[in-house]
């Protein structure tokens, strides 16, 4: 390159650099990932080396890293804190190369210590290279008195208060035989273990708080927290690999046994830790530790080789910014830049709903990535990610690769923030989220084919439609193989249906399955139309995700059908159930049990409670505002209804429907319809006064604000309650919910068709085993004598109903003083009221 050109370079590529340097060591925020720095770090060392004239004492080549930012005292290091030179696969290798091809600086590296030393093959000191924060602890006789980060490797930052939250930091030496060393200064690495890394982003997403990037990042940041107590509660972890200033101590005549050493103060040393001999044993170690890379608890970004004994390192000496005698040995980079060329979504078995990025393909940890997790909507606000942005992926283990930064200073003209589309883009469906939460659901749980198998699996559960012999392998199946794709498919399934479904997932492959008829010791005889009409079916199957497993054959030569039969005869069975069932078994998201037996009892019928609005849901008790919006969205998409009315049409009979409940009354009325509305300065006291002026909401309507504020409603909101009204949707809604709350009170009778049972209004539990009958059949008989049956117990609960073997819930009955009755006193009362 020419001088003119050359200096122009090198300047770019020093700024480059230590802007890199300071985002990473001052900002904690890294703006590019590490093998695009160490590319930018090479071309400076070779154009350096090329023109020596360009050198310079300042450059990044002759430094470690950046200086502090003043956040924290400087502390100068009694013994410089060096990086090491890093050597990585030669590229453009052909793939027959020999190692020495393959891995020339490692080579290169180890001849010249033989070189330099006059010795064949020398000992070597290997560990895994920690992907964390090197810092520097130092002891004064015995007691931790300083920590400091490695900065620019003559000074770093004090950041002894942090080091001290770090568990695994010793704060006093092991005492031993011998007085503790004057002074002792061990180095080593803080990092995050990788399923404490997991959980704590895992929770952070739960909380709607940023990420961290990855456990290296994680580690630097927590350790410069300003306040300690920030630092204890990130779950940070200490390796030690060697020493700095010592005093008072005559260390071993080589590292391994120096680790060894720190071992025996206290100090954790990596269990990977070994030693080595010559080229070839470096090389078995980086491919071992290689191999177990993935199943680590912590990052590690490559291998150390330090020659092990002190007198060899001493006679290599260093070079400006490493020693002569170790190497660090990098892996493919687990982070890389692409390009974000599209962000997509997919919809989880549940209905959640996952963003997705397609990229550039590129190359990480040695996998071509092209797609990676955005986590939700809430994660890409946070990235800013868009469309056309460079990015920053990465791919550790066995973690699906995620977008953990964005380049902004590489974003394209045009780029505009992305939005989550409105509707699920397998079915159509709304998607739905819920008020402080962080996922978007497809609200068209029974129609979406992304949630069939959750659907139908749920939907035959014990606990909802109870259909005898349907497990969740055969309801897998079943929509696996196309025989269902909504649960109204069920009740038309066949005998033969279920045969030919058994037979396409208990064999994997043609072969097999003509084996598997056609052998002579009894099982069916084919001919060769047959063999062949029967191998085109089993090739239709033959790719199935499922378990092989032998097919049932009978003495007769004939396909068992018994099982077939019986599921028949349970899917008919199940056709007549209670509305409560039917309602949990729809998979209508926060509807369980309970809420579902609440709104049979009070709404009666199906037809109420799939056409009542959400604003009158919220009228119901334990119903709130997000529970009566999940109902209302999953009875109005088209596709969810549609299997409602197929699953009427093919049979399903409820045998429980009645009238609303009469103090429905009670509930229902203008007053509640206004109280609702989102209309600022209307409160209850205000809805209440219109209610009693106007009674009707056409009464309402036909008066106007000046009105409204005559008979009782403030000026403001009489003013706010008309601009809402004055939009033609929102009229439209609440006419819509008047109508549909005056065809409940018609049907609800004028007062209760029942006397109060023995336990209305009483919340009981359930807990530990009954001889006489299930704890279900007990809760039902319970619910029949108007109690409320609860799963856990609080100072709301009545009645503790305890069997054999009860736990908790009854040590924390008989802690808040509630009623706790054995099962005979259970069978008692039920005999009673009989």
């Amino acid at each position: 390159m020419p001088e003119p050109a050359a200096t122009a370079r090198v300047a770019e590529l020093r700024a480059r650099i230590e802007d890199a340097n300071h985002r990473y060591y001052v900002l904690d925020d890294p703006s590019i990932p590490d093998a695009e720095y160490d590319a930018l770090m090479r071309e400076l060392e070779a154009l350096e080396q090329a023109h020596p004239e360009l050198a310079s004492a300042d450059s990044p080549t002759r430094t470690v890293g950046a200086r502090p930012d003043g956040g924290f005292p400087e502390v100068a290091h009694a013994v410089p804190m060096l990086s090491l030179a890093n050597a990585f696969e030669t590229a453009g290798v052909p793939e027959d190369a020999d190692d020495r091809e393959r891995y020339a600086e490692v080579a290169d590296f180890e001849r010249r210590i033989e070189q330099k030393l006059g010795i064949a093959e020398p000992v070597f000191s290997v560990e895994p290279k920690l992907d964390g924060l090197a810092i520097s602890l130092r002891y004064e006789d015995g007691v931790f008195v300083q920590g400091a980060t490695r900065g620019d490797g003559s000074t770093g930052e004090n950041v002894t208060a942090n080091l001290r939250q770090v568990r695994a930091v010793p704060l006093r030496l092991r005492a031993g035989d011998a007085p503790p060393p004057a002074v002792l200064e061990v180095r080593g690495e803080i990092y995050m273990p990788r399923k404490a890394f997991e959980a704590w982003n895992a929770a952070a997403l739960e909380r709607n708080e940023k990420l961290l990037a990855n456990p290296r990042n994680g580690a630097a940041g927590s350790l410069r927290q300003l306040d300690p107590a920030a630092t204890r509660r990130r779950p940070l972890a200490f390796f030690a690999y060697g020493v700095g200033e010592v005093r008072g101590l005559e260390l071993p005549e080589t590292h391994s046994q120096t680790l060894a050493l720190l071992r025996g103060f206290g100090f954790p040393v990596a269990p990977e830790v070994d030693t080595a001999q010559g080229f070839d044993g470096l090389l078995a170690y980086f491919r071992r530790i290689g191999k177990l890379r993935d199943a680590l608890p912590y990052d590690i970004d490559g291998v150390v080789y330090k020659l092990d004994d002190y007198d060899q390192q001493r006679e290599m000496g260093f070079v400006s910014r490493a020693p002569r005698w170790a190497l660090a040995h990098k892996f493919p980079a687990q982070e890389q830049s692409t390009v974000l060329r599209a962000i997509e979504v997919q919809v989880g078995r549940t209905g959640a709903i996952t963003p997705v990025a397609r990229l550039e393909p590129v190359q990480v940890a040695g996998v071509t990535v092209t797609n990676a997790t955005l986590h939700n909507a809430d994660q890409i606000a946070r990235l800013d990610a868009r469309e056309g942005d460079t990015v920053i992926v990465r791919r550790a283990g066995d973690v699906i690769p995620e977008i953990v930064r964005v380049i902004r200073e590489r974003r394209p003209a045009g780029a505009v923030p992305w939005t989550m589309p409105s509707h699920c883009p397998v079915c159509g469906s709304e998607l739905v989220r819920e008020e402080g939460a962080a996922a978007w659901r497809c609200s068209g749980g029974l129609s979406c084919p992304a949630q069939r198998k959750e659907a139908v699996r749920h939907f035959a559960s014990r606990r909802a439609m109870d259909i005898e012999g349907l497990g969740d392998r055969q309801a897998e199946a079943l929509v696996e193989f196309g025989f269902v794709h909504s649960p109204a498919d069920l009740y038309a399934l066949t005998v033969e249906d279920l045969v030919r479904m058994k037979t396409a997932l208990d064999t994997g492959t043609t072969a097999e399955l003509l084996a598997a008829v056609s052998d002579s010791r009894g099982a069916l005889a084919l001919d060769i139309a047959g063999q062949r009409a029967l191998a085109d079916e089993a090739m239709e199957w033959k790719n199935a995700a499922f378990l092989r497993r032998h097919l049932a054959v009978d003495v007769s030569g004939k396909l068992a059908t018994r099982w077939a039969e019986n599921l028949v005869a349970g899917i008919e069975a199940s056709k007549r159930t209670t509305l409560p069932r039917f309602l949990f078994a729809l998979g209508i998201p926060h509807l369980g049990e309970t809420t579902a037996k609440s709104l049979a009892a009070w709404l009666g019928t199906l037809e109420f409670v799939r056409t009542t609005p959400a604003v009158l849901l919220q009228a119901l008790p334990d119903i709130g505002a997000e529970v009566a919006r999940s109902i209302a969205t999953f009875f109005e998409q088209p596709g969810n209804a549609a299997v409602v009315d197929a699953l009427l049409a093919a049979g399903v009979a409820l045998t429980d429907e009645g009238a609303p409940s009469a103090a429905l009354r009670e509930r229902l009325g203008l007053a509640h319809l206004l109280g609702t509305l989102p209309v600022d300065k209307l409160g209850a006291k205000s809805a209440e006064r219109l209610a009693e002026t106007y009674g009707t909401l056409d009464a309402l309507l036909r008066a106007n604000a000046s009105g409204w504020a005559g008979a009782g409603a403030s000026s403001a909101g009489a003013e706010n309650l008309a601009a809402y009204l004055a939009d033609e949707d929102a009229l439209a809604e609440l006419r819509a919910a008047d109508a549909a709350m005056r065809r409940l009170l018609e049907a609800a009778p004028a007062k209760a068709g029942r006397a109060a049972g023995p336990l209305d209004g009483r919340t009981v539990v359930l807990t530990g085993s009954l001889s006489a009958m299930t704890r279900d059949e007990a809760g039902e008989r319970l619910e029949a004598l108007g109690a409320k049956v609860a799963g856990s117990v609080s100072k709301k609960t009545q009645l503790v109903v305890a069997g054999e073997a009860a736990g908790s819930k009854l040590a924390k009955a008989q802690e808040l003083g509630i009623e706790v009755w054995d099962e005979a006193q259970l069978l008692d009362f039920l005999g009673k009221h009989a």
